[in-house]
């Protein structure tokens, strides 16, 4: 316990320091506010509560000692160590929001599909609408858009049903009442399986049927309470709301739904005991849920986080369950387009037909994009759009590791200015060690073969050094600049000279005297 305590007081020791620039033994206040708001924690995040409460306590104090510091941000210090030590999961938060922005400002242009119209209520939603939000495993928030409007969240809603079952009941259970295969044909088809159940849990006939198992035994009015109530949860406290509209105009409007409930029942599928009206009208309700995409994006980043809101550290599923929630939704969560969007995004999704899309990043980020018109398959346009472009630009796509090094893609989780050090030392080493496969794989990713060390030192300069006459040979081949000086004015003609290294020394002083390459930075 001890060691614990001395562990925490010597990490905030070095935050303090991190701040206190000029050693006065002071920081300043508003530049913790300031490193906060680059960070993407939001004022609103619940860890910060107590934080801004003491804040506003200070009375127009600016200078803090280490000990009000310490005061100050004692209630979550593990937190803003990782803050002010520049260690949370996206460490550039506001260059990686500013590419986020720029993807959103293209995809607005994209005025393409239509609002659902077949439930009328949905029909009213304006089709100009468009939210994107993205929250962090850490909690981090960006927001842009109409993120602050409530909107039906539909079929994402199977997603948090299919946990609850899993949850309550385990997974051979449930299993034994609904499959885990694409179906091939449309979300409400009247279909079943070999073993009579409804394929998987994003089509209408397995939603209807995970929802039979979400608190069986309950009240109607006190089951979807508890709905209610875990989707706040999810949501880091965000509190949910029901459209009674919606889901009258559901019911009025669910033929197939009832078609649906009526075809299991014939071939008993669900589970003994199932009250069929009230299961369904359960389903209707629970697709009349609203919240807003700030909300519904820390929903997402709760299952990015193995079943733990960021904002709350609320844990509401093993990660079992959020395994095999995530394993559906990347091959069934898309409709029709489901095999399409993982081939060519390759993030679990969930879509609505109220305009909702739910991606998960797992281990980095949930996103939700909201935006009303729906393409042929019941996805949003724009959703699917802006997909495309985040996968296009960053490196998020499930299998993007098996080509990071000849990508050029982003990794927000890289801190760039430190990643470039590190690459620079790894070619130097790789260089100095004759590694050409290594020195390859850099140059494949367009490294500039000329970036120096702090010391002027480049590649050239370690492999010459060194006598890797190969290397020496394949870097000359691939523009590095013979003429190179170090901090000291030493060449890699001069280090070879130095060295000893005859051969290398021949072979550099074919080159002497030509021209110097143009560097690609």
């Amino acid at each position: 316990m001890l060691e614990d305590q001395n562990a925490e007081q010597a990490s905030l020791g070095q935050s303090f320091r991190s701040l206190d620039k000029e050693r006065k033994g002071r920081v300043n206040l508003r530049e913790i506010l300031e490193v906060l708001k680059k960070s993407g924690l939001s004022k609103k995040d619940p860890r910060l509560k107590s934080f801004y409460e003491k804040v506003g306590q200070l009375n127009g104090v600016n200078e803090l000692t280490f000990k009000e510091f310490d005061k100050l941000i004692q209630d979550q210090s593990l937190l803003f160590d990782k803050v002010f030590q520049n260690q949370l999961i996206i460490p550039e938060f506001n260059r990686f929001s500013e590419e986020i922005k720029k993807i959103y400002n293209e995809v607005k242009k994209n005025n393409g599909g239509k609002v659902a119209d077949y439930i009328p209520q949905l029909k009213r939603v304006a089709p100009e609408n468009f939210g994107v939000s993205i929250c962090t495993i850490d909690g981090q928030i960006f927001s842009t858009g109409e993120c602050d409007q409530y909107f039906s969240i539909q079929s994402t809603s199977k997603t948090l049903n299919y946990c609850l079952a899993l949850e309550e009941f385990g997974q051979d259970k449930v299993h034994t009442h609904v499959g885990r295969e694409p179906s091939g044909h449309g979300f409400n088809e009247i279909t079943l399986d070999p073993k009579k159940r409804p394929h998987n849990p994003f089509i209408n006939a397995g939603a209807i049927m995970t929802s039979s198992m979400v608190k069986p035994t309950l009240e109607p009015a006190e089951r979807f309470d508890y709905v209610l109530d875990m989707w706040k949860r999810a949501a880091g406290g965000s509190q949910p709301t029901f459209n009674n509209a919606v889901y009258l105009s559901e019911r009025a409007t669910a033929d197939r739904n009832f078609a649906l409930g009526y075809f299991m029942r014939e071939n008993n599928s669900f589970p003994e005991q199932t009250k069929l009206i009230e299961t369904l009208e359960f389903y209707f309700q629970c697709c009349s849920i609203e919240l807003t995409a700030e909300s519904m994006a820390t929903v997402s980043a709760t299952l990015a986080n193995s079943g733990i809101c960021p904002l709350t550290q609320d844990k509401l599923f093993t990660p079992d369950t959020v395994k095999n929630c995530l394993s559906l939704m990347s091959s069934c969560g898309m409709y029709d387009f489901s095999g399409e969007f993982a081939f060519t995004i390759g993030l679990p999704a969930k879509s609505g037909v109220g305009g909702g899309l739910l991606i998960v990043i797992p281990n980095l980020m949930g996103i939700c994009v909201w935006s009303p018109p729906l393409d042929a398959m019941g996805n949003s346009v724009r959703g699917i759009d802006f997909c495309e472009r985040l996968v296009e630009n960053f490196n998020f796509h499930n299998f993007d590791s098996l080509i990071a090094g000849h990508s050029k893609k982003m990794d927000p989780r890289v801190n760039q200015n430190l990643a470039n050090s590190d690459d620079i030392q790894s070619i130097l080493w790789a260089a100095s060690k004759g590694s050409l496969r290594e020195v390859q794989a850099f140059l494949a990713r367009g490294f500039d073969i000329n970036q120096a060390d702090y010391d002027g030192r480049t590649a050239l300069h370690l492999a010459s050094s060194e006598g890797k006459k190969e290397m020496v040979e394949y870097l000359l081949g691939h523009s590095a600049d013979p003429t190179a000086k170090d901090r000291w004015g030493g060449t890699p003609l001069s280090d070879a000279e130095r060295e000893g290294h005859k051969e290398v020394e021949n072979l550099l002083k074919k080159y002497k005297g030509s021209k110097k390459p143009v560097s690609k930075r």
